[in-house]
């Protein structure tokens, strides 16, 4: 009582005990207060994520599918949704040293790659039948049985010359095995490898092929000039009587006229008697000979014989 009739005189106001301790509880209540809320807002899921462009969102809220996100900046429920990004590029899985067997009981070592990506509007499917791991699930599988299916419908000596069409079967076979929600690109047969002995076998025998090849060739090409150089003897030898045809008919074609100028010429004599003098005057020169032989008369001068009579 003296404490407050003390205060009241001095004209204050009077207080209640204790009110000084309750100052000092206050503050410091309100600054961890303040912290908790900043450290609760700092470390509280934002209700903000991004997804990359080649990638979808699986918004999960309590583990179930919620909804798909785009590629950019997108919202979630902060401690009810979570997400799972599934990416929708192409992705290439390689296989390194798949064992196989050819039609012919040959072991081979294969290494092959598949390209594959999930379509964009089966994600949602994909992530609820196979998770994450669709992969591992669905192609690892599928790849080597498939493989070891077509691979055995071929013979090791013609296997690797028909590489594209093996690689065509086994592609169409995955397909037909693989979901349609993941699309199988491409499949490529990267190397076949057997062994050394049974490659030291090809090569044998493709060297004896390569020689059969050369010496059917040559038979071929010597065959092909022998009947050039009949073609040919041929051609000459139709020429040459040709020829000696050209000739004989020439020469009978002479003769036939000299004959017949002969004889138009014999009956010429015969018919006109006169024809030889013709002939004669035709051929002479004009000059007369130097000598002449006794009795007998110069040439083109007719000499009358006289009768009897006359003498």
């Amino acid at each position: 009582m003296n404490a407050v009739t003390d205060t009241l005189k001095r004209g204050g106001t009077p207080v209640a005990a204790g009110g000084g301790g309750a100052r000092r509880w206050l503050i410091p209540s309100l600054v961890v207060l303040a912290i908790l809320v900043a450290l609760g807002a700092v470390l509280s899921p934002s209700p903000f994520f991004s997804v990359d462009q080649g990638e979808l969102g699986v918004v999960l809220r309590f583990g179930r599918v919620a909804k798909i996100a785009e590629p950019g900046l997108n919202t979630k429920m902060p401690f009810v949704d979570s997400v799972v990004r599934i990416s929708v590029r192409t992705q290439k899985q390689v296989y390194e040293n798949l064992q196989s067997y050819s039609r012919d009981v040959q072991e081979a070592a294969i290494r092959m790659s598949v390209n594959y990506r999930v379509k964009p509007e089966a994600v949602a499917e994909i992530y609820s039948r196979f998770g994450t791991e669709f992969q591992s699930r669905v192609i690892d599988p599928v790849v080597p049985q498939r493989l070891k299916e077509v691979f055995g419908q071929y013979n090791a000596q013609t296997v690797v010359a028909e590489r594209v069409r093996l690689g065509q079967e086994v592609e169409k076979a995955i397909v037909a095995s693989v979901p349609a929600d993941i699309l199988v690109e491409g499949v490529q047969i990267e190397n076949i490898d057997f062994s050394d002995a049974y490659e030291q076998a090809i090569e044998a025998a493709a060297q004896a092929e390569a020689e059969v090849r050369k010496t059917r060739y040559e038979l071929e090409r010597d065959k092909v000039e022998a009947e050039k150089r009949v073609v040919v003897a041929t051609a000459e030898a139709a020429a040459t009587r040709q020829r000696a045809q050209a000739d004989a008919d020439a020469v009978r074609l002479r003769g036939d006229a000299e004959a017949t100028a002969i004889a138009a010429k014999a009956k010429a004599f015969l018919d006109n008697p006169g024809y030889v003098n013709l002939i004669a005057v035709e051929k002479w020169n004009g000059s007369l000979p130097a000598t002449q032989v006794p009795g007998s008369a110069l040439p083109f001068i007719t000499i009358p014989t006289q009768p009897a009579s006359a003498r």
